[in-house]
């Protein structure tokens, strides 16, 4: 197979890659019961996470500057311009380890930087939820409710994944003003995706009882709904533990807002965590009845949100002071990390076998990139006759 036909199948969901490796890195730093060789470990996760997402952006971009076509093909796709959303989530996980790791080692100017990337991640983000929902709206490949999938929330996921890595960035800002500045806007975030999430999440469970389980195929897609709720939950709660800081000293708002947030925050969390565990249940149980699911891409599906359900626990057991969700967290954690070395055994097997390249909607494109290399074949065997 040609790097050509690799960088033209390379699609926008090998991001998943990033986003599974990601919340890898962050579980393994984040882990309760902490050692000095899982730090090690969080930043080599860290580093070949940031390998991987500066390879996928590489070949993205060679991908529609060579294949101009690509594009508009791949937006009139069911599935694919989904994906879009997994580029900014992937970055975010790098932002996130970058606080953890960077910051508290090269202080103020990694500060900043992190805050700039944040913001970009952000425009990205709410820029592809909008107008993604928008052409879901537009298009009529969704006509029917047995049409309604799961992947449908990974543009929502984006936002709600911006939110979240908000609070943790506004966490280590040196500036009051600045700080609840990005509090603020990772409160609107959140309300934005998360009021979306929650309207096709009921959606999908209207499709699931009229229709019953997805096809085998899209059955580890199940997973993803355990993105918005899980995540959403560890959000609303790190806003208001940060909070509490932003709005102690104030002159505008009363010192008690920080004090409310950091409750209602953890009300919430603890709610969102009730409600992720029902999806998860349901997740493993759809994946066990459709048992044998012949391997893709979306078996990636399953690291990323239930990763950032174990980072909802694990923050929940570091707020709460509960052993019960330390121990829950990490038992979550180890899952993850497993289920992250099969999948990535998978993919291995599956880039060498060349399938993964595979896209449908491009085969025309693919027949016409084979006949012109065929062409540049024959006419360099000709002038070397």
């Amino acid at each position: 197979m040609g790097w050509r036909r690799i960088v033209l199948g390379f699609g926008p969901p090998w991001f998943a890659v990033t986003m599974g490796t990601g919340i890898v890195a962050i579980l393994l730093f984040l882990i309760p019961f902490h050692d000095s060789w899982l730090y090690y470990l969080s930043i080599i996760f860290f580093i070949l996470n940031t390998f991987l997402f500066a390879l996928g952006t590489i070949l993205t971009v060679l991908r529609y500057m060579l294949y101009p076509r690509v594009w508009p093909v791949m937006l009139r796709d069911p599935v694919d311009p989904l994906f879009l959303a997994t580029c900014p989530i992937g970055f975010a996980t790098l932002i996130e380890m970058w606080i953890f790791i960077c910051v508290p080692i090269w202080g103020r100017w990694a500060t900043v930087l992190a805050w700039v990337a944040w913001m970009i991640d952000t425009a990205f983000s709410v820029v592809i939820t909008v107008s993604i929902a928008f052409l879901l709206l537009c298009q009529n490949h969704t006509t029917s409710l047995d049409k309604i999938t799961a992947v449908q929330l990974v543009p929502i996921a984006a936002t709600i994944v911006a939110a979240g890595v908000g609070a943790e960035v506004s966490a280590v800002l040196p500036n009051l003003k600045h700080m609840r500045g990005t509090i603020i806007a990772s409160y609107l975030l959140w309300s934005l995706s998360m009021s979306m999430a929650m309207m096709i999440l009921v959606i999908y469970y209207q499709r699931l009882i009229l229709h019953k389980l997805p096809p085998k195929q899209l059955a580890m897609s199940s997973f993803l709904t355990l993105g918005p709720v899980g995540f959403g939950g560890f959000g609303i709660m790190y806003l208001g533990k940060v909070s509490l800081t932003a709005f102690h000293k104030n002159n505008t708002i009363h010192p008690m807002v920080g004090d409310v947030a950091y409750i209602l925050g953890i009300m919430v969390a603890l709610a969102l965590w009730g409600f992720s565990l029902l999806w998860l249940i349901f997740s493993f149980a759809t994946a066990i009845r459709s048992w044998p699911i012949p391997f893709n891409m979306g078996w990636w599906a399953t690291t990323f949100p239930f990763g950032v359900f174990c980072v909802n626990t694990i923050q929940l057991g570091v707020e709460l002071s509960s052993m019960f969700f330390k121990v829950m967290g990490t038992i979550f954690s180890t899952m993850v990390i497993l289920l992250w070395v099969v999948v990535s055994l998978g993919t291995i097997r599956e880039v060498y076998r060349g399938h993964v390249f595979n896209v449908p909607y491009l085969e025309d494109i693919f027949s016409e990139d084979d006949r012109n290399d065929s062409i540049d074949l024959e006419t360099v065997s000709g002038s070397t006759c």
